[in-house]
């Protein structure tokens, strides 16, 4: 039985991936998006590269790996909170 801590940390990793692929963000950074919550240690210099070379700034991609990276770490707390049987409040 799933716990409502782990709901929310589920509810925190979905809005997560909706937020990144909200209207604001392209097929590209949404994929990288994806790649940051997934595996974020894959993450290379050529990752981000090909970023820049689509036309995207330096900032653009700093906020969405920053957003995207602080959106998995609060799903993450949520699921070990959920797993210690504490609260996420």
């Amino acid at each position: 039985m799933r716990s409502r801590h782990q709901a929310y940390a589920d509810a925190v990793a979905a809005a997560t991936r909706a937020h990144a692929r909200s209207t604001d963000v392209s097929p590209d950074l949404a994929a990288f998006a994806d790649k940051i919550a997934d595996r974020a240690a894959d993450i290379t210099d050529a990752d981000v590269e090909a970023l820049k070379r689509a036309g995207h700034s330096d900032d653009r991609i700093f906020e969405v790996a920053v957003r995207t990276a602080l959106d998995a770490a609060l799903s993450r707390i949520a699921a070990g909170m959920a797993a210690l049987g504490g609260t996420t409040t």
